[in-house]
């Protein structure tokens, strides 16, 4: 593996757990909202990701032509059940008098968020470590 190549894997890794941070961070400011219906309740989002590893030309070259990393490959909705809550005086509960809060859990979010924040220090740290690795053969030539 070119050592460039860790460039890409450790970018890829940073550009995922951005994502999810921004996911973390939509879930948490929803996660007080309530609706009218349990459909139009906000349901956590998840992203999901996929490991690539794929040789773009012939089995000779294949590793200077791979593409490593990590891919989004979408984000998806929770399917846990929303809260209904009897609150009669709340101007969005239904004719029976609920109102659907979102199915957030707040403590997953807060170890979402720092585990994505920590994988992405780890991939600065990679490129860092890299970086200083490659500045380093390049001084053994003086």
């Amino acid at each position: 593996m070119s050592m460039f190549k860790i460039f890409d894997v450790s970018g890829s890794g940073m550009a995922a757990q951005s994502l999810r941070l921004n996911t973390v961070a939509s879930n948490l400011a929803n996660a007080d909202s309530v609706s009218s219906t349990p459909e139009g309740a906000y349901r956590a989002k998840e992203p999901l990701f996929s490991a690539v590893q794929r040789a773009m030309g012939g089995a000779k070259n294949a590793d200077a032509d791979s593409t490593v990393g990590v891919q989004v490959k979408g984000v998806t909705e929770s399917q846990a059940d929303v809260q209904a809550r009897y609150e009669p005086g709340n101007p969005m509960a239904d004719d029976t008098g609920y109102v659907y809060g979102s199915n957030v859990n707040p403590i997953d979010e807060l170890v979402n968020m720092i585990t994505a924040s920590r994988s992405y220090q780890n991939n600065v740290e990679a490129m860092n470590t890299t970086k200083q690795l490659m500045l380093k053969t390049l001084d053994l030539g003086k």
